[in-house]
């Protein structure tokens, strides 16, 4: 049994940040939403912004968000967070905006209000959970999808033939002129959660300073979509989606 006094001699390492709440997650074993949901909570009471941030989350995995962020968060529906954003920041300029959409939301369905907002240059975060399948709804074939990778509507692999390519959204939109900050991270190993963690902050930031859209695309497991062990899914992802999406800023603010 430890005394209050050995407690009190202890150095604290972590505190779970305030803007998170005790809510339990309903996300699958090992699955990376709950870290990045994590660190977009702790960028937000580091920078003592609660009161001052909207989050936009629609329909996929993170459709409970608003039950663990302790900040005004609103539902949109499937693949229009962005065009929500959009409105929300332009009658609030004064407040935080972010969006936090999957690959089959942003880069399928909402495919259109992704690339307009960019192009717009609307002054948002937008955050692409990238796992490369559509986790909620049955683990179906999404536009990032690899060649050859097995889901429940491409139980033989994703074929060209049938399928075209991977879509390479964040490459694309980087291209945009409204695009200010675009950058892609993961959170399967600590470097990379803390190489995230900075890109967040920098992205609050810059929209402090109203650069334009910054949008940071996240590499994440799905152990239950497709069919591994959290740790399997940690080592397929490095080994078969970062050579595809591979890591690091991809357009960055440029020195005066």
């Amino acid at each position: 049994m430890i005394n209050k006094c050995e407690i009190e001699d202890l150095e604290l390492v972590y505190e779970k940040p305030k803007t998170l709440t005790d809510t339990p997650m309903h996300y699958c074993p090992g699955c990376g939403h709950g870290v990045i949901n994590k660190l977009i909570m702790e960028v937000i009471d580091e920078l003592k912004i609660q009161d001052k941030t909207v989050g936009v989350a629609p329909v996929g995995c993170a459709v409970f968000e608003y039950r663990y962020m302790d900040i005004d968060m609103i539902e949109a529906p499937h693949g229009r967070a962005s065009a929500v954003a959009t409105g929300v920041k332009r009658v609030n300029p004064d407040k935080y905006v972010f969006s936090y959409q999957g690959d089959g939301d942003l880069a399928a369905i909402g495919t259109s209000e992704t690339i307009h907002t960019v192009n717009r240059g609307e002054n948002i975060l937008m955050l692409f959970i990238n796992n490369a399948i559509y986790g909620m709804t049955g683990g179906q074939m999404a536009p990032t999808t690899l060649i050859g990778q097995k889901t429940s509507t491409s139980p033989f692999g994703r074929s060209v033939k049938n399928n075209g390519f991977p879509l390479n959204i964040t490459e694309l939109i980087s291209k945009l002129d409204g695009a200010f900050y675009v950058t892609r991270h993961s959170v399967h190993k600590p470097n990379s959660v803390r190489k995230l963690k900075k890109a967040i902050q920098k992205s609050f930031e810059y929209q402090k300073e109203n650069k334009g859209t910054c949008f940071i695309e996240v590499i994440s497991n799905c152990p239950a979509g497709w069919g591994m062990t959290p740790l399997k899914s940690n080592e397929w992802l490095e080994e078969n989606l970062i050579p595809k999406y591979p890591l690091g800023d991809i357009k960055v603010p440029t020195k005066n």
